[in-house]
């Protein structure tokens, strides 16, 4: 996947209070997706913008859109990642 292919299936980081507490205490941060992008797809995405790799990955359609929920294996991770694209 290249990068082009990979920030229209990551819209941005989806930042609120909740989701700022989920990088703390489940190692989770939360991105708007397109909302046809699958698993595999995120998975691959979060890899081909963040050179991290995702351990799990939950998905939700809501008012907002659609959002995945990338868990990554160390809380040191998702805080580097977060801290790397803004959110802290």
């Amino acid at each position: 996947m290249n990068v082009e292919d990979a920030t229209k299936i990551i819209l941005r980081p989806y930042v609120t209070e909740k989701t700022f507490a989920l990088v703390e205490n489940e190692q989770k941060i939360c991105f708007l997706v397109e909302k046809e992008a699958t698993k595999p797809q995120i998975l691959e995405a979060v890899k081909t913008l963040y050179n991290e790799d995702a351990t799990n990955i939950e998905t939700a359609r809501t008012v907002y859109g659609k959002k995945a929920f990338v868990k990554f294996n160390s809380p040191d991770k998702a805080r580097d990642l977060a801290n790397k694209i803004g959110m802290m």
